[in-house]
């Protein structure tokens, strides 16, 4: 017998059975009504939000986020996005935004909690899409807004690659602690919420 085998018996002579798994724990839901409570914790985090009632409302609602910022009337989607096959009566762009332009994205979930979109990577939505332009659009259906991050989490599944979790434009204080908005991504987030 070795030492290292004196050792592994003595450890497991004194195991005390198996370990339970510790009781999840849920906070309770915070609205009856989450696209309300989206809604007051994204303005809080200076994300300009919209409702609409329907999807075919959306070309005009961005034309005039566009028109509020004094934007070209130009869009910047990603080239596997489904929002390709919409009618924008805008110029689109397939090549990658830079800081000055506007893209529109689609965000599959959201957390009420907290007012934030959750952005998973994929062919349809490079995660670079997230970080490169002046001004995000973001396109989210009612029926997608989830209570907690856990609920979030539990409707993705298999995780990809990267999940962005985007609460407002960028934001930094790190420098003489003056907030500086667009440091690591877009300066201004909108978000277009269609009920339908």
């Amino acid at each position: 017998m070795s030492a290292r085998q004196d050792i592994l018996d003595a450890i497991r002579a004194r195991r005390r059975g198996e370990l339970r798994r510790p009781q999840t724990y849920r906070p309770p839901s915070p609205a009856s009504d989450p696209l309300s409570l989206f809604v007051d914790k994204a303005r809080a985090a200076d994300t300009e939000v919209r409702i609409l009632e329907s999807e075919k409302d959306i070309p005009a609602a961005v034309a005039e986020l566009l028109r509020a910022r004094n934007q070209a009337a130009r869009v910047h989607l990603p080239p596997l996005s489904d929002l390709r096959a919409v009618d924008w009566r805008l110029e689109v762009e397939a090549a990658p935004p830079g800081p000055d332009d506007a893209a529109v994205t689609r965000a599959p979930l959201a957390i009420a909690e907290t007012g934030t979109l959750v952005q998973p990577s994929g062919d349809a939505s490079p995660a670079s899409w997230h970080f490169r332009p002046g001004l995000e659009i973001a396109i989210l259906h009612a029926r997608d807004i989830v209570a907690h991050l856990e609920d979030a989490l539990a409707r993705l599944g298999r995780l990809p690659g990267t999940v962005n979790l985007i609460t407002g434009p960028s934001r930094t204080g790190d420098i003489e602690q003056t907030l500086e908005l667009g440091a690591h991504g877009p300066k201004a987030l909108a978000v277009i919420v269609v009920r339908d």
